[in-house]
């Protein structure tokens, strides 16, 4: 295992959850050797529950028994304590660590949960108004691309980091809500950055190796709509 011949590391996570995609991603950059363990969310197992019982959530990185939690703060253990394997995902310069951190904190507060209300909001006004705050929250981000890169292939520059990882979770969900609504969210007009990046980090090996299948994630966001639209019209009876 790379890194050290001690170093145990089990992920519980579920196949289509893209902050456990990112935690994945981070662990394929690596090179590191991990257990993989699927969590059913319906029916948690006592494993997950005593790993994080605060918020009973994936993913959950146990390293040597000890349990991280939340897919950003774990991205930042692996960079940390796998230091010696390349890539780091963290600049050594504070500055520009504080910038990726606060750059994908934007990701998950900003752009995330725009695109959330525009996919699953209540009225055709709260769906609208999501669309219209998540194409701003790219705008953003392309301008923020085109400062952290520097010219150069990805946030982290001629290699891949912390942000492209962050960023990188959510790829295989931009291609699945392509192919279910016809709407590139990251298109050569309006982000053209973002664009080639996006298909720039989808070609690489690492990425490749751990991407979940579109056409399977198409058909489980399908199952998920039509549960919340069951529920909903029960819940109205």
């Amino acid at each position: 295992m790379t890194g050290g011949g001690d170093d145990e590391l089990k992920l519980l996570g579920m196949w289509a959850s893209p902050f456990v995609l990112r935690v994945k991603l981070a662990l394929s950059f690596k090179g590191l050797s991990y257990e993989y363990i699927e969590e059913d969310l319906s029916n948690k197992s006592d494993l997950l529950l005593s790993s994080n019982p605060l918020h009973k959530k994936v993913p959950v990185l146990i390293h040597n028994g000890k349990p991280v939690c939340e897919s950003q703060i774990i991205v930042q253990y692996v960079d940390e304590v796998f230091s010696s394997t390349s890539p780091a995902l963290l600049s050594a310069d504070p500055y520009e660590r504080s910038m990726a951190l606060f750059w994908a904190a934007f990701i998950d507060d900003k752009f995330l949960v725009s695109w959330l209300q525009a996919g699953w909001g209540k009225t055709d006004e709260e769906k609208a108004e999501g669309l219209k705050q998540t194409f701003a929250a790219i705008e953003t981000l392309e301008a923020a691309f085109k400062e952290c890169s520097k010219g150069k292939p990805f946030f982290g520059g001629d290699s891949v980091g912390y942000l492209d990882i962050a960023l990188g979770g959510l790829i295989a969900f931009l291609h699945a809500a392509e192919a279910r609504h016809g709407i590139k969210l990251f298109d050569t007009t309006r982000s053209p950055l973002l664009a080639v990046w996006q298909q720039r980090f989808g070609s690489l090996d690492e990425t490749k190796a751990v991407l979940p299948d579109i056409h399977r994630l198409v058909e489980y966001a399908r199952t998920r709509e039509a549960e919340a639209e069951a529920a909903a019209a029960a819940a109205s009876n």
